[in-house]
């Protein structure tokens, strides 16, 4: 056994893989660990960049993209730490960050699960914290929850100095309790790429266990560089969040929760329309915002396949 277990997912990230790898061996301190990457079928050289750079890296290879809880089970399987932690490729971290996420859980032995503060590259904060998603929270703007239930919906906009509860994290950069995962199981694989940790969070806090942010613990996110931005991924979040929904909750609710999305989706497709006609389409942005709400609304017309 030692105390870490850093476990990455790659898919086609090779440098970002490579400065993630760096930042690990340059920040993390006064632990014993291992570093696991799993690698779903990359094709942009990230294997041989391993093997070259980074020998003592425990590699798994895949033949097919297996997706991001599929693939972090197969690391879960062969782990060694009393804790895992969970990066992102597109994450950097800063001079101990881990130590600070593997002291708190030391301390606190009914925390399962914990997060820092990710940052923008130029050291402004994002989102870390998530609340599970939730019929007002789809009917509601998120930022106006924040302003009114600031506790019961904390976010970056206040300015935490002490560890807080919270009811899941952004699975960028997580730390997670090996006995939690005995105990509550593995990612659920049906969840290809988006909401695993909600779900994992969930069933953890369901068991009785506690997921906490810690703000001193400072993180880079170069946010969403190793997903993309393209309609796949989008399609594949609606999926994921519809499965998160099915799982959870009952049959009125998931159907509530389509109306409300569709209805969304078309109220962005019209003003995306509008937008353009006024720019006579002439702004690419426009012209793609538009693009993927129309695709996402053919999806679910076709019964989201």
């Amino acid at each position: 056994m030692m105390d870490l277990s850093i476990i990455i997912v790659n898919w086609n990230t090779r440098n970002l893989l490579r400065d993630c790898l760096k930042s690990i061996n340059d920040t993390v301190r006064n632990v014993t660990f291992e570093i696991i990457v799993v690698d779903n079928a990359s094709d942009d050289g990230s294997i041989s960049m391993l093997r070259e750079e980074f020998p003592e890296v425990t590699l798994i290879e895949n033949r097919e993209n297996r997706g991001f809880g599929a693939a972090n089970n197969q690391a879960f399987a062969i782990m060694r730490g009393t804790y895992a932690v969970l990066l992102n490729t597109d994450i950097v971290l800063t001079d101990n960050a881990i130590y600070e996420l593997f002291s708190f859980m030391e301390t606190h032995p009914g925390a399962a699960m914990a997060c820092g503060q990710l940052l923008n590259r130029d050291g402004s904060k994002q989102n870390s914290i998530a609340n599970f998603p939730t019929l007002l929270t789809l009917m509601t703007n998120i930022s106006l929850l924040e302003y009114l239930f600031p506790k019961r919906f904390p976010s970056k906009r206040y300015k935490h100095i002490e560890p807080i509860e919270i009811e899941s994290a952004i699975g960028a950069c997580l730390v997670v309790r090996k006995k939690a995962m005995d105990e509550v199981g593995i990612f659920d694989e049906r969840y290809f790429f988006f909401f695993e940790e909600t779900d994992w969070a969930y069933r953890m806090r369901s068991a009785g266990w506690k997921i906490y942010h810690i703000p001193s613990a400072m993180i880079y996110h170069l946010q969403g560089q190793s997903i993309g931005r393209n309609v796949r991924s989008r399609i594949e979040y609606y999926r994921s969040r519809y499965h998160f929904f099915k799982k959870w909750k009952r049959g009125p609710y998931t159907v509530a929760i389509y109306i409300v999305i569709i209805i969304r989706l078309m109220a962005n497709w019209l003003l995306t329309t509008l937008a353009n006609m006024v720019t006579l389409f002439m702004i690419v942005g426009i012209r793609n915002r538009w693009a993927v709400y129309s695709q996402l609304i053919l999806w679910h017309l076709k019964g989201c396949p």
